[in-house]
């Protein structure tokens, strides 16, 4: 796939979605750099501004097998994986797959399930495998996880733990509509659902060649000493406990490659890193006590270290 193949599916991809969700194209820009990465995605919001139909919206226009999970606290991760069970018409142990066996998987309020069903993903997220009675099974690729949590109900939630924040590739916030986009909302809504009639415009195959091709995007020496700043002094900062890994690192390096292809650039610039850095690296943060006391929050705390860097400058 040629890098304008790339930016052509990521502009119907995000025109497919537009058709439901409206007023978020930014948004759904950041979901789709995402998916382009193979990462996963955490969308974190007060209750109604569209994190599920966002999530659903993404999953159906990019085709493949999708599953939803409805999060919650008595879910098993057996519900999640799949069991073995001895079939007796077989006389054999057969596994009977759970819903993350697809190649989107909505987790919708991933919050809400207890910290050992959430850690049924973590092997999942990270090496696209799942272990069940001591035997590895691959996930089919693509395979992307895509969660919704609610920040404003903590009763009956169970925090993410850093390891599994760590592997969503980004978090996005949806924010309320404006005035013009909520008229347009009731508009579009008041005689059908638009998601009901959504269609793919792409193929897990396309995508996974997409994937192999905005690997090719060129990142210049000093863009990638640039990316490693940024993440290193969250490191050193007085209000952090806990910097961004290595992983952050890669996640906003390859994210910079997506943003690029998808505005039709063969080449990393640095307000692509610019862009990306609260999204991907703002949830891989812990601040520390002192900071939240005075009401700091991660987002902040990236913005602020992205302003205090020199940006590289293009030579002439």
């Amino acid at each position: 796939m040629r890098e304008s193949d790339v930016t052509e599916l990521g502009q119907r991809i995000v025109d497919n979605v537009d058709r439901v969700i409206v007023g978020k194209r930014n948004v759904t820009e950041l979901m789709l750099v995402a998916l382009l990465c193979e990462g996963h995605v955490l969308i974190e919001d007060v209750p109604g501004v569209g994190k599920t139909t966002m999530a659903r919206a993404m999953a159906r226009s990019i085709g493949g097998q999708f599953r939803r999970l409805q999060f919650t606290p008595d879910l098993l991760p057996s519900d999640v994986s799949g069991i073995v069970f001895f079939n007796q018409k077989t006389g054999e142990f057969e596994h009977r797959p759970g819903p993350i066996f697809s190649n989107v998987l909505l987790a919708d309020e991933i919050n809400r399930a207890t910290p050992r069903t959430q850690s049924a993903l973590l092997e999942a997220m990270e090496e696209r495998t799942v272990t069940i009675e001591g035997d590895t099974l691959p996930l089919p690729r693509p395979f992307l996880v895509l969660a919704t949590e609610n920040p404003v109900e903590l009763e009956g939630t169970f925090p993410l733990p850093e390891a599994q924040l760590d592997r969503f590739f980004l978090r996005l916030e949806i924010g309320y509509p404006g005035p013009e986009e909520e008229l347009e909302l009731l508009a579009r809504f008041q005689t059908a659902n638009p998601l009901e009639t959504l269609e793919p415009v792409t193929s897990p195959e396309d995508l996974m060649a997409a994937v192999q091709t905005i690997r090719q995007i060129h990142v210049d020496d000093e863009l990638r000493a640039y990316i490693i700043d940024i993440t290193r002094a969250t490191r050193a900062h007085d209000t952090v406990r806990l910097g961004v890994s290595p992983r952050g690192t890669f996640a906003l390096f390859r994210a910079s490659q997506a943003l690029a292809s998808i505005r039709g650039r063969g080449f990393v610039i640095p307000d692509d890193v610019k862009t990306l850095g609260r999204p991907v690296l703002a949830h891989r943060i812990m601040l520390s006590p002192e900071a939240r006391l005075r009401g700091r929050h991660a987002g902040q705390i990236i913005d602020e270290i992205i302003a205090g860097l020199s940006v590289p400058v293009e030579q002439a």
